[in-house]
């Protein structure tokens, strides 16, 4: 794991963008306290998730879309 400053990442900002392509996380110091991490995409992220993957999993009730009852309704309102 790499650890740079804010400054050398900005100063070089493609070349790190390369490396994290390459597989290897960034950590962005700044004062000497890690203020964020870059890291690559894994993998199973970049997975598209294919149609109907929970189907049958949840029943969504004919009613779904009707309008909410008034007491409901209201107390969203603060009424």
């Amino acid at each position: 794991m790499l650890t740079v400053t804010i400054d050398e990442i900005q100063q070089n900002l493609t070349s790190y963008l390369q490396q994290v392509a390459a597989g290897e996380s960034i950590i962005i110091m700044q004062a000497g306290k890690p203020i964020a991490e870059i890291k690559p995409v894994s993998a199973t992220s970049q997975q598209i998730r294919p149609y109907g993957l929970c189907a049958g999993e949840f029943i969504v009730p004919d009613d779904f879309d009707s309008p909410l009852p008034e007491e409901i309704l209201n107390s969203f309102e603060g009424k």
